[in-house]
């Protein structure tokens, strides 16, 4: 289990853009430590880019992004920052290599970052999503979408990081099985003293999740409530408003989703 404390994060004025389109326009925000922080908007929004830029997998044309809290003092894509900072993507199948066992898939980061006690790493990681040791040898193919996502968190977790970015992390899975990864989540988070940076289009997902959230509109931060206000309808900005018209059935609930 990891001792390390929760660290915050700290994006400022960041912006991305493809080939002359304009997908981040001027995003900044601040996550507390141990903050559950979630961002909606529609599809296009740039809120899943947002999450890219944050690890480095797409390239920021300005902006900062940085790590507060003790021991933060790690660059941006760095190997110390990547080891404290994991994603968690919205394809499980997409995200997992087809032809290596879940063995291998869970080895390869420790590998990748020098991380000794494999085996028992392992282990503890499948027991703490939930998952038998007999999973072990399995191909994604052999796993249903829920154990995927469980294996895809897994993967994050393994390197004892300090804050997961969740891009649609329920979006690929069925309803009966959304309540059960979304309460997974929350629990690794209490026991490990996480951070949360998650992103969906879902409203009903991001409040049961998240404290506070970012609406994103065109690249754009439209406003940042809290998780309490939006359901209350305690928001100033017409477009937050059409997203929870949008939103069927939304609701906050601390059981159900």
């Amino acid at each position: 289990m990891s001792t390390h404390t929760a660290l915050g994060l700290d994006v400022g004025h960041l912006r991305v853009s493809f080939d002359g389109f304009v997908a981040v326009a001027d995003t900044s925000f601040r996550v507390a430590p141990g903050e559950s922080f979630g961002i909606v908007g529609e599809s296009g929004s740039g809120k899943s880019t947002v999450l890219r830029a944050i690890c480095g997998l797409v390239p920021k044309e300005s902006g900062t992004v940085q790590l507060t809290g003790d021991g933060a003092s790690h660059a941006p894509g760095s190997k110390a920052f990547r080891r404290r900072v994991q994603m968690v993507f919205q394809d499980p199948y997409g995200s997992l290599h087809p032809r290596q066992t879940v063995d291998r898939l869970l080895a390869e980061p420790l590998a990748i970052h020098g991380m000794l006690d494999a085996e028992t790493r392992i282990e503890r990681a499948l027991d703490e999503v939930g998952l038998g040791q007999g999973f072990r040898f399995r191909y994604p193919h052999q796993l249903s979408g829920g154990q995927r996502q469980r294996i895809a968190i897994a993967r994050a977790l393994i390197l004892e990081p300090q804050i997961l970015l969740l891009d649609e992390p329920t979006s690929a899975l069925d309803a009966s099985v959304q309540a059960e990864v979304l309460n997974l989540l929350e629990d690794l988070r209490q026991r490990r003293n996480l951070t949360f940076v998650m992103v969906s289009h879902d409203l009903a997902v991001v409040t049961h999740l998240c404290e506070r959230l970012m609406v994103m509109q065109r690249g754009q931060t439209v406003e940042v409530v809290a998780s309490s206000d939006l359901a209350a309808h305690r928001v100033t900005e017409p477009y937050t408003l059409s997203l929870m018209q949008a939103s069927s059935g939304f609701q906050r609930a601390s059981g159900t989703v």
